[in-house]
């Protein structure tokens, strides 16, 4: 009996002793905040694997976060007075096991909670993504400047032009008024082309890491910056960044932006890494073949995607045959001018430094699945590499990078020029040969250097035949 009453007795002394365990079993280590301007991320590091309840309250308005068996060992982050959402950051013990963090926000706020796990930088986290979908009027926004306060808005339509691929598979088109306008200086009716540029990574994700601390999420925004300056300066051109600042983006809220900016290309700036540093190199993308199926799927099933315009085409009112045929149709043609730019790309990247990869690469990288706007990703080089970190980190080398991608894209587009662009505009200046025409005298005539005309034409020779018609840059 003696013995039995010690066995209980350390029985439930152990149970106390784990109870004890558990209740101290997580800890939260660190609490940040990250604002985009899709909304704002509380990210907290932890312990363990996070176990957790949140749920949101009215009156006033605020999302409350329970954390079983967690206690905190950092400070609550001060937030600022005109922040967008966030009003203020609480915490509090909750019946001595859990830790309760009440969020207070300006006004109704939509949520998505999740856990990371551990990497190179971080530990054990959880993610709390805050958006607002009506922001207070301060809230600054990703797009231009609208018009002045006492303007009168004008509504425009749902397509306002389309892309030239898939616009012309899918026998799209826009059509321009006729009509002048006197006295007042004309403005050009044709459209500048956009290329989205999106710097991998951001925020709570720094991307792949070099041996001196280089984070790929800096190295490819500052290379992205780069190439919209250098795209701005193009005539017939104009830039769009993806991630305009170090906050985090879901990969396909990056294609949807691509999108919202009618995007005539989508280039995807990355960094590579390997346990070898050794490896070096750069590497361009385009979507694959498995890749492109998986997302047509998608698409098809989704039915918030029906109403979109791909190509110009919207598929709500198809049928699930012709929709697929036409998705297909666009992909098809989407994935070819994808590849096209790729060796363009690839070409002028190799004047710059070494490739590891001497052809375009095929892989289901989710930011490459646009099915109507040509995406690539471009890995500049290996992080992981030292001599190449330093490459990476020297601003004269990522300029370098942005101008042969910028030389890359510039030929694409030249042989390739959208519909109602400045640069199909300037395409259409011609001229016939005549008997004795010698390229080098049209070139002098036309004050252009032969091998603009050459480029432009898809000349291997300057043999010349009378009758024919050359396009002539400006």
């Amino acid at each position: 009996m003696k013995n039995l009453k010690l066995q209980l007795t350390s029985l439930i002394f152990l149970l106390f002793l784990s109870g004890l365990s558990l209740a101290a079993s997580n800890s939260i280590n660190g609490l940040r905040v990250w604002d985009s301007p899709d909304g704002s991320r509380l990210i907290f590091d932890l312990k363990t694997k996070p176990r957790y309840e949140i749920f949101r309250l009215e009156n006033p308005h605020r999302i409350v976060i329970d954390l079983k068996q967690t206690r905190q060992k950092t400070k609550t982050p001060q937030i600022k007075r005109n922040h967008q959402i966030i009003k203020n950051v609480r915490t509090a013990a909750r019946n001595n096991k859990s830790r309760r963090i009440v969020i207070d926000t300006k006004g109704k706020t939509d949520f998505r909670s999740y856990g990371l796990l551990p990497n190179r930088e971080y530990g054990h986290r959880l993610v709390i993504e805050l958006n607002q979908k009506n922001k207070p009027a301060n809230v600054a926004s990703l797009k231009k400047p609208g018009p002045a306060k006492n303007a009168t808005p004008v509504k425009k339509p749902a397509q306002t032009r389309s892309r030239k691929s898939p616009e012309d598979i899918l026998t799209a088109s826009n059509s321009h008024s006729s009509k002048k306008t006197t006295p007042a200086p004309k403005k050009s009716n044709y459209r500048d082309i956009i290329i989205a540029i999106d710097a991998g990574h951001g925020g709570e994700d720094p991307g792949a890491l070099g041996r001196k601390g280089t984070q790929e999420k800096h190295v490819a925004l500052r290379i992205a910056k780069k190439l919209k300056k250098a795209i701005d300066r193009e005539k017939g051109f104009r830039g769009v960044l993806v991630r305009k600042g170090d906050y985090y983006l879901t990969l396909r809220r990056r294609m949807e932006i691509a999108r919202e900016n009618k995007a005539d290309m989508f280039i995807s700036v990355h960094a590579d890494a390997y346990k070898n540093p050794r490896v070096k190199g750069s590497s361009v993308f385009i979507l694959s073949e498995r890749g492109a199926s998986d997302e047509a799927a998608k698409w098809l099933a989704k039915q918030e995607n029906s109403a979109d315009l791909i190509g110009g085409v919207s598929l709500d009112d198809k049928d699930k045959t012709l929709a697929m045929v036409l998705l297909d149709l666009s992909q098809t043609a989407t994935i070819d001018a994808s590849g096209r730019v790729a060796k363009n790309l690839l070409s002028e990247i190799k004047k710059v430094g070494p490739v590891h990869n001497k052809t375009v690469q095929h892989a289901r990288f989710v930011v490459l699945k646009s099915p109507d706007i040509p995406s690539v990703l471009v890995e500049t080089a290996f992080i992981s590499n030292p001599r190449e970190e330093r490459r990476l980190n020297d601003t004269r080398y990522q300029q370098k990078l942005a101008n042969a991608m910028l030389k890359g894209v510039k030929k694409y587009f030249k042989q390739n020029p959208p519909p109602n662009t400045q640069l199909a505009q300037a395409n259409n200046r011609t001229v016939r040969v005549a008997p004795g025409d010698t390229l080098s005298k049209i070139a002098q005539t036309m004050r252009v250097s032969i091998a603009d005309i050459k480029s432009l034409n898809q000349m291997r020779s300057e043999k010349l035949f009378a009758g024919q018609v050359l396009h002539i840059p400006f």
